[in-house]
C-alpha cells in the first residue's frame, strides 16, 4: 500500500466532496432529462473542485471551527457545498430560461412566424 501525501488527500477530498454535492443535489431539483442532468453534474463537480478550498475555509471561519477540523475535512465540506450550490443554481437558471424561451414550430406551438391555420 502506498502512502499518500497531504496534497493527494486534499485532491481526493475535493473530488469526493464535489461528487457528493452534485449527487445530493438530485434530491432538491430533479433534472428534466439526461442532458440537463449531465451538464449540471459536470458543472457541479468542476465548481466543487475549483472552489472547494475557499468555500470550506469561509464556512469553517464563519462557524469558528477552523482550528478544530483538519484541512481535508475543510476541503471536503467546501467542495460539497460549492458543488451543491452550483448544481442547484444551474438547474434553476435552465428552468428559468426554458420557461421564457419563445414559442416556435419546433415545440409544436405557434409563435412568431408560425402557421396559425
Amino acid at each position: 500500500m502506498t502512502d499518500m501525501s497531504q496534497g493527494s488527500w486534499l485532491w481526493a477530498a475535493k473530488g469526493a466532496g464535489a461528487i457528493a454535492g452534485s449527487a445530493a443535489s438530485l434530491v432538491y431539483i430533479l433534472p428534466q432529462g439526461r442532458r440537463e442532468a449531465a451538464s449540471r453534474f459536470i458543472v457541479g463537480v468542476m465548481c466543487g473542485v475549483v472552489f472547494g478550498g475557499t468555500a470550506g475555509l469561509k464556512v469553517a471561519t464563519d462557524l469558528g471551527i477552523e482550528e478544530q477540523i483538519g484541512s481535508s475535512e475543510m476541503v471536503l465540506m467546501g467542495s460539497a457545498l460549492a458543488s451543491l450550490c452550483a448544481w442547484w443554481a444551474l438547474g434553476f437558471l435552465l428552468r428559468l430560461l426554458g420557461h421564457y424561451r419563445p414559442a416556435g414550430p419546433d415545440r409544436n406551438e405557434t409563435g412568431v412566424g408560425g402557421n396559425d391555420s
